[in-house]
């Protein structure tokens, strides 16, 4: 019999609870309780809740349920939970989004639609003798050689296919290689070039894709054990974009599975600057092949620091557009009020060349705002007011207590030999004629909110966890996503939205400090991460150095935990802007980035 929501509204209304209190938790539950039992012939696939589970589910929920309320609400318990069963044989795919939207602006803010031609910079690039030697080159470096048919884009093509071919065995960054499409790309932007039909800064230019992005005739694997043999028969809107641009997709890149960290089913993807260690992750290919001179630039995505963090690690250029900028429509689905998609490359304009070619709307991921990105290389970004977040540049607290584990001493150890850079980027800016606004962010529970990614996750993958064949992900720690799926069920629909609430007080109060300056400057693995990625707000990631000889070692060579690195590998340092002010944050960014100098670097490769 299908449920009467009036009648069970009436119930737990006079029990004082919300029918939205303990789904997930019931049922996760009487799972586990038809597990103990066996069912006769025609019995239901679940036996009947009881008082004892609601006990159990209420403490779970942190409320009170008293035995004359919990027997009320058995029977719209049980009905509630038939319902499930219906909604399960729809088979939903990862592709279909929830009925609604995020929106991550404040009330009162305005977007700018006006559109305007890109400015870039005017670039004349020599060509070397050794073609390799371009693999380090920026976008408008090799942009100019392949107009100008210095190079040509199958040499370039075959060039960095060779390439990933020498290096990921070592780096573990290849997934597939899409060597028959790149070819023909690459002949046809040759031959367009040629007869003057020259679209753009990518035209001709390799680039590889994260491996959440659908390309058809390719497998897209999300870097999960269970989907290593999946294809999807469409091209994400990100990679039909990038095809208009003329660029040349040469390859899908690794990601940690279902976008977490840099362990996929083929092993771990490796940091150029010190193979012993991670990539970090979750764009764990885009990073580490960017880093390695394998692609000339790359998309990735983020959900909470999976383009941050790897750009770090691996010493690369990311940007993480506002969320709302760039369509997902073909890319895997993790969370789908977080989800964003974003340029890995070398240099910070490459980024903006790349944005430019894949943002706005495409009439199918309802998220994406029509706004404006205006690129402008010759921005004057003096005009801007810039402030920093001062609590985050003071020097890490001493360590307390008796039982500190080693990668807590060592994760602290690495917080106080980095501080030195943090400090160096903000003379750097005084030094550029900055002055620097001393700024906080607002005092809320930022950790609490972050639970509605494991949320939505946990809905995105639901059929895997039901399935069991979440056991066939690499990783099945408690920190790792089959447990979190599980943990999620327990989480009541209430509470996830109150968390959206607080979310709403965060964009407004977060949103609300742009009103004193238009860029904010912050360390790069600071509690800023949790909170703009909750937002919206973009961000753009610069390589700010190397670490000397003296750095502290990392406890393992192969530890997940994404600060830990060792002598001779990168840091970094992070730009924020308001939302839909992308190119005011790419002009400021690439003007640090020009004047600290390390532009340039790049790892030594065996």
């Amino acid at each position: 019999m299908p449920l009467d929501r009036r009648s069970f509204l009436t119930i737990t209304g006079s029990a004082g609870l919300a029918s939205t209190l303990f789904p997930g938790t019931l049922f996760t539950l009487a799972t586990q309780a038809q597990a103990q039992t066996k069912s006769a012939p025609g019995a239901p696939k679940l036996p009947p809740i009881t008082q004892d589970m609601i006990d159990q589910a209420a403490a779970l929920a942190g409320i009170t349920v008293t035995p004359d309320q919990a027997k009320m609400m058995l029977d719209g318990l049980n009905q509630q939970r038939s319902g499930y069963a219906a909604i399960r044989k729809l088979d939903l795919p990862n592709s279909v989004p929830p009925a609604y939207i995020f929106d991550p602006l404040p009330p009162g803010a305005t977007v700018n639609t006006q559109r305007h031609a890109p400015v870039y910079s005017h670039t004349v690039a020599t060509m070397p003798k050794n073609l390799e030697d371009l693999a380090f080159s920026t976008v408008p470096q090799l942009a100019d050689l392949v107009r100008r048919r210095k190079v040509s884009s199958v040499d370039l093509t075959q060039m960095y296919i060779a390439r990933l071919k020498r290096y990921d065995p070592t780096l573990h960054f290849l997934i597939t290689l899409t060597e028959d499409r790149a070819l023909a790309q690459a002949r046809e932007a040759d031959k367009e070039i040629a007869a003057g039909k020259y679209r753009g800064p990518l035209h001709g230019l390799p680039w590889g894709a994260k491996d959440l992005l659908a390309v058809k005739g390719y497998p897209t694997t999300w870097g999960a054990g269970p989907y290593e043999h999946q294809t999807i028969d469409q091209d994400a809107t990100v990679v039909k974009r990038l095809d208009a641009a003329g660029a040349v997709l040469i390859a899908k890149l690794t990601l940690g599975a279902l976008a977490m960290g840099d362990w996929w089913f083929g092993g771990q993807t490796r940091n150029p600057w010190n193979p012993k260690q991670g990539s970090s992750g979750s764009s764990a290919g885009p990073a580490s092949a960017t880093s390695a001179g394998c692609v000339a630039f790359a998309v990735g995505s983020e959900t909470l620091g999976s383009i941050s963090s790897p750009s770090t690690r691996c010493g690369v250029t990311g940007l993480r557009p506002t969320f709302g900028f760039v369509p997902r429509t073909g890319a895997m689905a993790l969370s789908w009020t977080m989800d964003k998609l974003g340029p890995i490359c070398r240099a910070v304009e490459d980024c903006a060349i790349v944005l430019h070619a894949i943002y706005g709307p495409d009439g199918e991921d309802l998220s994406v705002r029509n706004a404006a990105f205006n690129w402008n290389a010759h921005y004057d970004w003096k005009s801007l007011r810039v402030g920093y977040l001062a609590p985050e540049f003071k020097p890490g607290k001493p360590l307390t207590g008796p039982k500190i584990s080693a990668i807590e001493r060592a994760y602290h150890q690495v917080r106080a030999y980095d501080h030195k850079y943090d400090l160096a980027a903000l003379d750097k800016l005084r030094a550029m004629g900055v002055n620097l606004v001393p700024l906080s962010l607002p005092d809320l529970p930022y950790d609490a909110m972050s639970s509605l990614l494991s949320a939505e996750a946990a809905a995105s993958f639901d059929q895997l966890t039901m399935s069991g064949r979440d056991r066939l992900l690499t990783r099945q720690g408690p920190d790792a996503w089959p447990n979190d799926f599980r943990v999620a069920r327990f989480y009541p629909a209430v509470e996830y939205i109150q968390a959206n609430r607080a979310r709403t007080l965060a964009i407004r109060q977060v949103s609300a400090l742009f009103d004193k300056v238009d860029i904010i400057v912050a360390r790069s693995t600071g509690e800023q991460l949790t909170v703009t990625n909750l937002t919206g707000h973009p961000a753009c990631i610069v390589p700010n150095g190397l670490r000397g000889p003296d750095a502290p070692q990392p406890p393992t060579a192969d530890t997940d935990n994404e600060p830990l690195a060792g002598p001779g590998t990168p840091v970094s340092i992070t730009f924020l802007a308001n939302h839909y002010q992308d190119a005011k944050l790419c002009a400021f960014a690439r003007a640090y980035q020009q004047a600290a100098g390390f532009l340039n670097l790049h790892p030594t490769l065996s």
